[in-house]
């Protein structure tokens, strides 16, 4: 009697720990997931993988696209009053485009008419002035036109701005015209200057700039 009662233990015994192992086996089982299911999951996670280095890319080329343009921002100060003034400040924005500088061009980048439309004169003083001098602070360089009897009127103005402001300054000159006491400039301009490129002859200046560009930034 008491050999049976000691065989039907280690039966209960074996029962209780076949039972714990075939429960274990199946939380296992059941992490583990099917075939289909792994594989869904690795899909998943390859797919978010290409995106996060997607968005990283976007990230490097914007951040590069920024780090070439540091420092290369200008702001083009020059009269724009008539079609030969226009024309002629295109032609040097062009040269500047053309080694690398972001330019801001009041007649073309700044407000365009449909705009200043149904404002009242003080509003367009307002919104002129505000945008114009906005670029000036956000620019690295102002590039100022001095032709003419003397230089234009708010080309000085955002020249002060921007030298008080720490921006390099740069002039651009082919004509005498304003000429006094022996100098070629009144000195609180001529005093802001990085550099003053100065020839009687426009096509030798447009060329002197160019030569300047090949092996210098401004």
């Amino acid at each position: 009697m008491k050999k049976r009662m000691g065989r039907m233990a280690a039966l209960v015994m074996l029962f209780v720990i076949m039972s714990g192992l075939a429960a274990c086996n199946s939380k296992s089982a059941a992490g583990a997931g099917s075939p289909a299911t792994v594989q869904a999951a690795t899909t998943d996670q390859a797919e978010a993988d290409q995106a996060e280095a997607a968005d990283q890319a976007a990230t490097d080329q914007t951040e590069a696209a920024d780090s070439a343009a540091a420092g290369k921002r200008v702001y083009f100060a020059a009269p724009l009053f008539s079609e030969s003034e226009r024309a002629y400040n295109l032609k040097i924005v062009s040269i500047l485009e053309k080694y690398g500088y972001e330019v801001f061009l009041p007649q073309r980048d700044g407000f365009l008419a449909p705009e200043l439309e149904g404002k009242t004169e003080s509003e367009k003083i307002k919104m002129i002035f505000e945008k114009d001098r906005d670029e000036v602070l956000k620019s690295d360089i102002l590039f100022i036109l001095l032709d003419g009897r003397v230089p234009d009127e708010g080309a000085c103005v955002e020249l002060g701005i921007a030298y008080a402001n720490g921006k390099r300054c740069y002039g651009f000159k082919s004509d005498a015209r304003s000429v006094e006491l022996d100098m070629d400039l009144n000195p609180m301009i001529a005093g802001c200057f990085t550099k003053l490129f100065y020839n009687l002859d426009e096509e030798e200046l447009i060329k002197s700039l160019e030569e300047y560009l090949q092996s210098n930034e401004l």
